[in-house]
């Protein structure tokens, strides 16, 4: 550990131990908070928050909402939203980008749909979150 990392943890450590009072109690705490940010600093917290970003428009969710009925055309999201295309076009962009929806092509039209059941249990879950 650099020092400057262990001076770092060493101030957690004395922050703690005034706040809880056993300073052995309180370095063995920061021992496994520093592991459990190193666990999760290494799981791509970035892609995580691209796909909760993606979410948090009320435009894109309520193109995602519209997509849990089935797979539609652009020019339906389009008149269902009453938007001008181009930005229902960037809203689908970023939820494909985000890997909440798929594309698919057939001759000039693009036609779009749920990626995967996750992004419907996430929507459901959102509901029940809210409800509480």
């Amino acid at each position: 550990m650099s020092e400057r990392g262990s001076k770092i943890d060493d101030e957690a450590v004395c922050s703690l131990a005034r706040l809880i009072g056993d300073p052995e109690k309180a370095r063995s705490r920061i021992e496994k908070l520093s592991s459990l940010m190193e666990r999760i600093d290494g799981e791509d917290p970035d892609g995580s928050v691209e796909v909760l970003k993606a979410v948090a428009d009320p435009c894109r969710l309520r193109i995602l909402k519209l997509l849990k009925e089935g797979e539609l055309c652009v020019c339906e999201i389009v008149a269902a939203l009453d938007r001008r295309q181009s930005s229902t076009s960037h809203h689908l962009s970023v939820l494909r980008e985000a890997g909440l929806v798929r594309e698919r092509k057939d001759g000039k039209w693009s036609y779009y749909r749920i990626s995967d059941g996750a992004v419907l249990e996430m929507l459901k879950q959102a509901e029940v979150l809210k409800r509480k």
